[in-house]
Order: C-alpha cells, then structure tokens, then sequence
C-alpha cells in the first residue's frame, strides 16, 4: 500500500506529460511575423532570423552644442530623433522631431541648450 502512494504522483505527472499535444511539447519561434510550421521541430541552438534595421548614430557635445550624425546602411527607412536633456533646472529640455533617414543615407541633427549638456540620446523608429 505504501508503495502505490509514492507512485501516484509520479504516474499522474507522466499522464500529464504523454497527453500534451506534440505542439506544445516542442519548441516554436517566431522570426519577422512568421510562424514556425508544427510538423518543424526547432532546437534552441538554432538563430532567430530578422532583419537588420537601425541607422548608425554618433553624437558629440561642444559646450551647449550638441550634434549627431545617422548613417543607415540598411534598405529600411529609419525615422530618428535627437534628445537632448539639460543639465540646469530652468532650461529647457529638447526632443526634435524625427527625420526619415533612407536607405544609404546620412543625416545632420542639431540641438543646443543655454548652459551645459546633461544628456544625448536618439530615438529610432520604423517609419
């Protein structure tokens, strides 16, 4: 009797295991918006596939100045946006609007504050 109790959880939990379904046994990924067929079986090791996306941005600060460079080597357009954060209180704080830059391309973004340059970042989206 003592040994069918010990054996009860154990035969419950490979019930539980043999009546899942061979879909949710295995491992999906899901690469750019498409599914991995079912009948697929996908090992971790494999690298998930995507797109490459994103210009190259480099900034630099001179005093109040600041000014970046965004160069997309990739065939996506990218929208990027300048921010700027000020190290005084009182001034204001500058979020540019964003500017496509297209396949190939390199553009100029400038800000300034009054005083001295907390912070510089970019932003980029898919446009």
């Amino acid at each position: 009797m003592r040994l069918s109790r010990s054996l009860a959880p154990v035969t419950v939990a490979v019930a539980l295991v043999l009546a899942l379904p061979y879909e949710a046994a295995s491992l999906t990924r899901v690469t750019t918006g498409e599914r991995v067929t079912t009948g697929e079986r996908v090992t971790a090791g494999d690298p998930v596939q995507a797109q490459p996306f994103g210009a190259e941005c480099r900034s630099s600060v001179t005093g109040s100045h600041v000014v970046a460079y965004c160069h997309n080597p990739y065939p996506q357009t990218d929208r990027v946006s300048l921010h700027v954060e000020c190290a005084r209180w009182w001034d204001l704080d500058t979020d540019a609007a964003g500017v496509d830059v297209g396949p190939a391309a390199t553009v100029r973004l400038t800000a300034r504050c009054w005083k001295e340059v907390a912070a510089v970042w970019i932003s980029h989206r898919r446009a």
